[in-house]
């Protein structure tokens, strides 16, 4: 069976063919990280626009690279839901249609679905069940994972998701967007101990985190230097923010493995490409005797394999998952646990 896969929840625009007997035949994918940076963010308007764009270059591409005709799509999932609404009607729009022309079931994906089983897509998969912990720009949480659609919440974000206290940090330092790899890289030349800043939540007798207070304990160093922040002070406070950050996460992935009794943890999500995030997790896993497992670097953004893999899962288990009405709705919010 081969599964098209349409991504457009956000800022990037991605296509793949997932074959279940083959695997990943072809992605591709753009990102909007140019068009948005001058206005230090998402303009989701632009978004839709740009995804208008890209949709069809992009599929054009994928069934290139792969050297199947499309009459070879036995079916298309695309990203229903959660994300920004008018990105996601661009891809609900060109999945459907092509559907339609094609005469094929399509299926709509839950976006955060995609991400925590897109670890399964790399060379060394977890086997169930797992400890996903979901950390990107809008989502900061940990689940268990018992199967495809069998996901129970452990703990999530009060406030600010990790990605957002990494981006609006990052801001404050005047890096750019976004701001996430910006202040990785720069955290590497800062002093170990130069600055202290808050674990928040990092004691409570739960798994849920908060981070809004770090990104205030950012801009409370900022404004004590004033205009005298230099690089080197940049950098500290960079450091120190991440610190701080990878602590909390590492320390609460710890907790919910005991809680659960498991040894296989899962990482995914965009903040997942975070090196010192990595290096820590893979430092606690050598102590602690776990398996910790990432997607590809490549899969860690949005992207239109984890989408098609997702979708490929949910119909090998439920072939009459897909529908042939070609009337569709997206769900800019849908929480994870909704669906089974």
């Amino acid at each position: 069976m081969i599964i098209l896969g349409v991504e457009s929840s956000c800022d990037e625009t991605g296509l793949a063919l997932y074959d279940t007997e083959r695997g990943l035949r072809s992605h591709a994918l753009h990102s909007q990280v140019a068009m948005h940076e001058e206005y230090g963010g998402v303009v989701p308007e632009l978004a839709s626009r740009d995804h208008v764009r890209r949709a069809l270059p992009l599929l054009a591409q994928v069934m290139k690279d792969s050297g199947l005709p499309l009459s070879a799509i036995d079916a298309i999932a695309y990203t229903q839901g959660p994300g920004l609404a008018g990105a996601l009607l661009v891809g609900a729009s060109v999945a459907n249609g092509l559907a339609l022309a094609l005469g094929k079931p399509v299926l709509g994906v839950h976006h955060l679905e995609g991400h925590l089983l897109s670890p399964l897509l790399s060379a060394r998969p977890p086997a169930f069940p797992f400890v996903a912990l979901l950390v990107s720009g809008g989502h900061t949480q940990l689940m268990r994972v018992d199967g495809v659609g069998r996901y129970a919440m452990l703990g999530e974000t009060l406030d600010d998701a990790a990605g957002e206290a990494f981006d609006k940090s990052a801001k404050l330092l005047g890096l750019g967007y976004p701001g996430g790899p910006a202040i990785s890289r720069l955290a590497e030349f800062g002093d170990p101990g130069a600055h202290t800043l808050p674990r928040p939540m990092l004691h409570s007798k739960n798994l849920d985190f908060s981070f809004s207070g770090l990104k205030t304990a950012v801009l409370t160093l900022v404004k004590k230097h004033d205009s005298n922040l230099c690089e080197q002070q940049k950098a500290n406070i960079a450091r120190a923010f991440v610190d701080a950050i990878v602590e909390v996460l590492v320390t609460k992935c710890m907790a919910a493995l005991k809680e659960t009794g498991m040894r296989r943890l899962v990482i995914a999500g965009g903040v997942g490409a975070n090196v010192q995030l990595r290096a820590a997790l893979d430092a606690a896993a050598a102590r602690r005797r776990f398996e910790v497992f990432y997607p590809e670097l490549a899969l860690c953004t949005d992207n239109g394999a984890m989408i098609a893999f997702a979708g490929a899962l949910r119909l090998q288990q439920h072939p009459d998952a897909a529908r042939c009405d070609y009337g569709f709705n997206v769900r800019p919010r849908w929480p994870l646990d909704e669906i089974g």
